[in-house]
């Protein structure tokens, strides 16, 4: 039982990047994210059409490379999280975590007892389809499973403590677009309420020895938040990237086609 990809980087010092998939579950984009040097990725259920079933298939494929699976739930709610972490995700993502009982609830759904409620069923996915033992599976589960809270809300922003000093949670993650929106900016992350919710989030997790993470917009962003003190980040989505890159390869080619136009005409 090793220690996965995304907790040995940080243990040794570095800075994991990821990347969220919406959009492209597909059987190789586990070894296209190996092959871009991806550290962990997010398995996003909230907002696409990924089901249990798919979500299962994704962890398998990620299984064969080094990547970290961290899957997105729809909802803190217990058969969302114990089924994703039965199917071999190794950390949950919740959205808009509010506070330190919700943050409670989460954990106890992730993590075995004595840090959790975590329902025992062993011998399946998660474990390779080989019987551990007990015990000792159930410590390096624990100690390898991370819990994601997103902070997304004022409210989420006022009740930091509470979930930062929930033991078993990990990380605090700023949902920008959706904290943004709670606060009355929306898309305004150069508003400095926003960058005052930024630095509150970085401090909470550092007085409390939790990691503070985001997924920025661009380039930009990245530098400029992991300037404020976020410790690790992921890079955008798979939309996004394709997006992004097709059309800036698209126009290139239309210059090249005009080009040829012309020269032709």
């Amino acid at each position: 039982m090793k220690e996965n990809r995304f907790q040995r980087i940080l243990r040794e010092g570095g800075v994991p990047a990821g990347h969220m998939i919406m959009e492209f579950g597909t059987r190789g984009i586990a070894k296209i994210l190996e092959a871009a040097a991806v550290d962990f990725v997010v398995l996003d259920m909230e907002h696409t059409a990924f089901d249990a079933g798919r979500i299962a298939d994704l962890v398998a494929w990620f299984k064969a490379t080094d990547i970290a699976p961290f899957v997105r739930v729809p909802q803190g709610m217990y058969h969302f999280l114990a089924r994703t972490m039965d199917a071999g995700a190794l950390g949950v993502m919740v959205g808009n975590v509010e506070t330190g009982e919700q943050a409670r609830s989460v954990v106890d759904a992730v993590k075995y007892a004595p840090l959790g409620k975590r329902g025992v069923g062993l011998g399946t996915a998660h474990n390779d389809y080989i019987q551990p033992d007990p015990q000792a599976y159930f410590e390096y589960a624990n100690r390898n499973t991370t819990v994601i809270c997103q902070i997304e809300s004022t409210m989420g922003l006022a009740n930091l403590h509470a979930i930062a000093t929930t033991t078993g949670v990990d990380v605090l993650w700023v949902g920008h677009y959706d904290l943004t929106q709670s606060m009355g900016i929306p898309g305004q992350f150069g508003d400095p309420r926003f960058c005052e919710a930024l630095e509150q989030v970085v401090a909470a997790a550092n007085r409390h020895g939790r990691l503070a993470a985001i997924q920025p917009n661009n380039l930009r962003q990245a530098e400029e938040w992991l300037g404020m003190g976020i410790h690790f980040v992921s890079w955008n989505t798979d939309i996004a990237v394709y997006r992004s890159a097709l059309q800036k390869e698209i126009a290139e080619l239309r210059r090249l086609t005009a080009a040829v136009a012309r020269t032709a005409s």
